[in-house]
């Protein structure tokens, strides 16, 4: 699974081209966040595809018109700086971020949308946005 972002501009952010990607490919892309207006648009993506057929789909983006970053790594956490005050989980909109059992940080990457909430809370900066 990759996590993409897709940024529309004005010329192209009313055509249904997300739509029109699943239905060529028939692979499910999930939006994970959206902000879209009649100006522009940008959408933080999960796609369920690997090597060729990913490669594929983005070009397919890419020849619509609408530019493509792929988010390799969505946040790091300084896991020697954090200590596990929990200030980062109940701001974060995804559910990305919970205690663990033994109540030490548990961070699902999948989960993340990189809205950067969870930098701005941290009381001792153990997180960015690489």
């Amino acid at each position: 699974m990759a996590k993409v972002k897709l940024i529309y501009s004005h010329r192209v952010v009313d055509k249904p081209i997300l739509a029109n990607v699943v239905l060529r490919t028939g692979v499910l892309i999930n939006i994970l966040e959206a902000k879209v207006n009649a100006q522009k648009g940008e959408l933080i993506v999960s796609i369920s595809a690997e090597g060729e057929k990913l490669k594929e789909i983005l070009n397919l983006f890419r020849e619509e018109g609408v530019e493509v970053q792929e988010l390799a790594e969505t946040l790091r956490i300084d896991w020697e700086r954090c200590i596990a005050c929990g200030a980062c989980i109940s701001p974060c909109p995804t559910g990305a971020l919970k205690f663990k059992e033994d109540w030490s940080l548990e961070f699902e990457e999948d989960k993340c949308i990189g809205c950067r909430i969870c930098v701005t809370t941290c009381p001792v900066k153990a997180i960015n946005i690489p």
